[in-house]
């Protein structure tokens, strides 16, 4: 095991009592915990918590403590606070047999040049150029903020992909915080508890709307309004509606692909 799986893990058994579904612990007992073990002490201990929120897999012996079908995952408690709390699923993926919506690629062919790959920010420059935002949720939508860091009350340091202001056809206001994945990453709940928190504090009269992007190759792109419920205080991640767009040049399409899609859309209506 690492470093950081020796101090989370003797932090965790020390907070931890059988059958308990929250445990909470601070800063302090990281650095207490690096003494303990009689290890260098980590420069950002709050770099521990956030790399098991974002990255890294929690020790086997903390997930053996954890009932069936849920996870440990840590929130945000304020500056220097945390708390692991149950989750069910604590991750989820876009599903691997959606039909593949063709939209033609409107990135222009300099951003493409220079901005190729898949990584997140090739992902929401490619969204923002073709408006999937916009398609997907049927609003017209807008950027507003991309790569935003801020702390939040009670929840503490935060970081948001980007966020768009989006309105409907009566009027209605949206704000839309967005999670952007590189192939193969999952999506974590602790990621979409923050953003919906962040919108409650700096949009509290307005719909939130969180949606998770991802490349799945070069031209795919998924994406997947999610909603986190709590009940007997256990934290759950469900998908609201999943698409998947394939961006496409203008020889890509034909006109019998048009042509079904205008019957099957006039069927839907």
């Amino acid at each position: 095991m690492s470093k950081y799986d020796h101090v989370i893990e003797k932090v965790f058994l020390k907070n931890y009592t059988d059958g308990a579904i929250k445990v909470s612990f601070n800063r302090e007992e990281l650095a207490q915990a690096c003494n303990d073990l009689q290890v260098s002490r980590v420069k950002n201990l709050g770099d521990i918590p956030y790399a098991y929120r974002f990255r890294r897999e929690l020790p086997n012996t903390i997930k053996a403590k954890c009932p069936s079908n849920s996870e440990w995952i840590i929130i945000g408690k304020g500056i220097g606070s945390y708390e692991f709390r149950l989750a069910s699923p604590g991750k989820i993926k876009p599903t691997s047999n959606r039909q593949k919506i063709k939209v033609l690629d409107a990135t222009p062919e300099i951003v493409k040049k220079y901005a190729a790959g898949t990584d997140e920010q090739a992902l929401l420059t490619k969204v923002r150029y073709n408006r999937l935002v916009d398609l997907f949720l049927g609003l017209t939508c807008y950027s507003i903020q991309n790569h935003l860091r801020t702390a939040i009350r009670n929840v503490g340091q935060i970081e948001i992909d980007e966020i768009y202001l989006g309105i409907n056809k009566r009027g209605t206001h949206f704000v839309i915080p967005c999670q952007a994945k590189s192939p193969g990453d999952q999506f974590g709940i602790v990621q979409i508890m923050q953003d919906i928190e962040f919108c409650k504090s700096r949009y509290p009269n307005i719909i939130c709307k969180p949606i998770a992007l991802q490349f799945l190759s070069k031209n795919d792109v998924a994406i997947l309004e999610l909603v986190v419920e709590e009940s007997d205080d256990i934290f759950h991640l469900s998908v609201v509606d999943e698409r998947q767009y394939k961006l496409v040049g203008k020889d890509e399409i034909t006109d019998d692909e048009i042509k079904l899609m205008s019957q099957l859309d006039e069927t839907y209506r």
